[in-house]
């Protein structure tokens, strides 16, 4: 045993790393050693061949490589015929999981000795599996720079917090088992620019998230993602554009072959490795009285004619009672997926599968009133957006609640003798 070994093994580091970046005490289920089988090919998902980019293909065999078992497919496009295979790195001998795993963990504040300790750990129960050495991780850290943004910001994230204390982990039972993760040193120093200074009641507020969040809000109130009434979205735009989400996701999501642990891998993968991330599953909260201020008051538009609507609950449909009010349940809660501080802005994230064909705009504007409201940003400093690995479609929460009230000047004429007559709009004289 090495002195790194020895060292690390004394203060527990491994045994720490791993609970507080998978948020112990939930299983780990992202990028275990039992996803990649030594028996049975690992299958992930290929949508074309990268050859041809055609989308007609069938399963031909399997290869066995010195740390991984991988699918081939054959083309059957006449003009291709040629076998592929569903990795997403070529010419590597370690699995994808094993090199990301590798990055992250380097990202968070490790030396390479350390890191390769760690997955030596990680992955001991795989006898296919062999850890790197501190030459071949150093190879993929420079590699993936392009990707993974975040290298240019460790060398000062490393001299704020220690590894330990790099990301803050909490386990959250709101009916389901959420997973908080906020990156301390990256809030930081994202803060550091000039747009983004104004942002420190958002630090505030993710800072108390593991102290102060009311966690029976969360078992009574309903869920924003249930939500069925329409806003108004006559003066909105929505924007598609190629984001770097995109690329990220592409490069993660083809790792993992259980469609249900793709959520939780990117946002792992992001949190630790992109520059512009700061925390995932941010749990927010809006009640009745945020609501009502933000009509009265604000002059939002929010609940329309129809009232509110969630699913499930038709008993629950919402109208004008007879006071002339307004019902409306006392809490809605959601957990905001992927939380940004980018160009002056917050940003919030929804990562969905098909994303083309999906419009979660309620969902997603409703996370920006309620996170407005628990950090006393104004609503124009937020964008809302949902994604896969193909699409990227953002909109401005603000467009959707805030509608513009034009004022229609009256028409005058001007007289030499000063007087002034109002011109009407409408023809007042009628003609027999």
């Amino acid at each position: 045993m090495t002195t790194t070994e020895k060292s690390m093994k004394k203060k527990g580091v491994v045994d720490n790393l791993l609970k507080r970046f998978f948020g112990a005490p939930v299983p780990d289920v992202v990028f275990a050693p039992a996803a990649i089988p030594a028996t049975k090919a690992t299958m992930t998902t290929k949508t074309v061949c990268p050859y041809c980019n055609s989308s007609n293909f069938v399963r031909r065999g399997i290869r066995q490589k010195k740390h991984e078992v991988v699918q081939l497919y054959l083309c059957r496009n006449s003009e291709c015929g040629r076998t592929f295979t569903a990795e997403r790195v070529k010419g590597k001998r370690f699995p994808l999981q094993v090199i990301l795993e590798g990055i992250s963990y380097y990202n968070l504040g490790l030396t390479l000795e350390q890191t390769c300790h760690i997955l030596k750990e990680k992955f001991s129960k795989d006898e296919n599996i062999l850890a790197p050495t501190p030459a071949t991780l150093a190879s993929w850290v420079e590699e993936y720079k392009p990707i993974c943004r975040f290298e240019r910001m460790r060398p000062y994230a490393v001299k704020l917090f220690p590894p330990q204390k790099m990301i803050e982990v909490v386990t959250m039972a709101h009916r389901q088992l959420y997973r908080f993760r906020y990156h301390r040193a990256k809030t930081l120093l994202s803060m550091e620019e000039f747009k983004n200074r104004r942002f420190g009641r958002l630090k505030e507020y993710l800072d108390n998230v593991s102290a102060e969040t009311p966690h029976q809000y969360f078992q009574d109130g309903e869920r924003m993602s249930e939500i069925r009434s329409k806003f108004d979205k006559t003066d909105m735009i929505i924007k598609s554009k190629s984001n770097f989400a995109n690329k990220t996701a592409e490069f993660v999501l083809r790792s993992v072959p259980d469609n249900n642990a793709r959520h939780e891998a990117l946002q792992r993968f992001m949190i630790a490795n992109d520059s512009v991330t700061i925390a995932t599953e941010v749990p927010v909260y809006i009640r009745k009285e945020d609501v009502e201020h933000m009509e009265n008051v604000l002059k939002f538009k929010i609940l329309g004619e129809e009232g509110l609507l969630i699913k499930g609950h038709a008993d629950k449909a919402k109208s004008k009672s007879a006071a002339g009010s307004k019902s409306f349940p006392k809490l809605l809660t959601g957990h905001i997926d992927i939380l940004q501080i980018r160009n002056g802005m917050v940003h919030i994230l929804d990562y969905k599968p098909n994303a083309s064909k999906e419009k979660p705009i309620e969902q997603l504007t409703w996370y920006a009133l309620a996170l407005s409201r628990l950090t006393g940003l104004r609503l124009f400093e937020f964008k809302c957006a949902w994604f896969d690995d193909k699409d990227f479609y953002e909109f401005y929460p603000l467009h959707v609640v805030k509608k513009l009230q034009i004022k229609k000047r009256a028409r005058k004429v001007h007289y030499r003798d000063g007087s002034v007559a109002e011109i009407p709009r409408q023809d007042v004289f009628k003609v027999a």
